[in-house]
């Protein structure tokens, strides 16, 4: 009986040892979230970059899950401009991509569903330090491109302390 209770004590720990050890997963997550002041910042730059071009835009900051955290219209920008910012803002985080990249996709089947898509140049995603944040969308400048580059100019004034967090 004493070399039973052995061998099935040996038997046990070694069955116990081959087994694959997995770290228990967490129960929440931590989403990484840029402030309102941030989010402030980077449409008044956008709105600033096109003022210099003399293109007036409205402008849209949505954060990871497409949710609006700023929304402004410059004093002579067409109404329409807000919602259109807006759906290329919230197109930018849906696929981590900037507008321009996405323009390809219009011809596909997603133009044919009504999520809120703008599939068109005008946005890009908010990152930094390997996490995306948010995007921001332009709307108003006579080509897509130039809502682009003020998107691209209202990130780039908070990018390098994102690429800090």
């Amino acid at each position: 009986m004493k070399n039973f209770a052995k061998a099935l004590a040996v038997t046990s720990l070694s069955m116990v040892a081959s087994m694959p050890v997995y770290a228990e997963e967490p129960m929440s997550v931590n989403v990484a979230r840029i402030t309102a002041d941030t989010a402030n910042t980077i449409a008044v730059n956008a709105i600033k970059a096109c003022r210099e071009k003399g293109i007036s835009i409205s402008v849209t900051v949505v954060d990871r899950n497409g949710i609006v955290q700023v929304q402004m219209r410059d004093t002579v920008a067409p109404p329409v401009s807000l919602n259109i910012s807006k759906k290329k803002a919230y197109s930018s985080v849906m696929f981590n991509a900037k507008g321009s990249q996405l323009e390809g996709r219009a011809k596909g089947p997603l133009s044919t569903i009504d999520e809120g898509l703008a599939l068109m140049a005008g946005s890009t995603p908010i990152t930094g330090g390997g996490k995306l944040y948010g995007a921001v969308g332009v709307s108003g400048a006579p080509d897509g491109m130039d809502d682009e580059a003020c998107a691209i100019a209202g990130f780039e004034s908070v990018s390098d302390d994102l690429e800090m967090q």
